[in-house]
């Protein structure tokens, strides 16, 4: 085989891995896992204001 041969059968692999990872992407399966990876910053933020807003009230009562 020569070099050109090559070069298209590595073409044809690297389109082929592209289709797949575009495919496991956008598949019915990994969507729930990915909506809460999305959404998890917004958790973390509710959270520290949650223990914010725990940690202000426990010092007003403290006075």
């Amino acid at each position: 085989m020569d070099y050109i041969t090559w070069r298209s059968i590595y073409t044809v692999l690297v389109f082929v891995v592209f289709v797949a990872i575009i495919w496991w992407a956008y598949s019915k399966s990994s969507k729930k896992r990915f909506d809460e990876a999305a959404n998890s910053i917004f958790e973390e933020d509710e959270l520290e204001q949650k223990a914010n807003d725990t940690t202000k009230q426990e010092s007003k009562n403290n006075e």
